[in-house]
């Protein structure tokens, strides 16, 4: 004869039911994988000049420069923010 174990699913998400390490996106973009301890994993080390942009038909993530938008944000590269023109030349000035 074969025993099955069945176990309960460990999350459910919007009617769906998760196993220890199942991973899903959201409606909203954000991936998620069921882990034994709590994670939670976001964008943090960047530069306050910068914000995380993401497009919601694509999930695409991408870093920007908050002044404009269209340039990406390279925190090896000089600041490109106008914004913190003043405060770099109080610092090296």
């Amino acid at each position: 004869s074969i025993t099955l174990e069945v176990h309960a699913p460990l999350c459910v998400f919007e009617g769906s039911h998760y196993s220890l390490g199942e991973t899903w996106m959201d409606n909203m973009c954000m991936q998620c994988t069921l882990h034994k301890q709590p994670v939670v994993q976001r964008p943090v080390d960047f530069p306050a000049w910068c914000e995380v942009r993401v497009e919601q038909v694509t999930c695409k993530v991408s870093l920007v420069q908050t002044a404009d938008p269209r340039l990406p944000c390279t925190p090896d590269e000089d600041i490109k923010d106008p914004s913190h023109g003043s405060l770099q030349q109080q610092l090296h000035g």
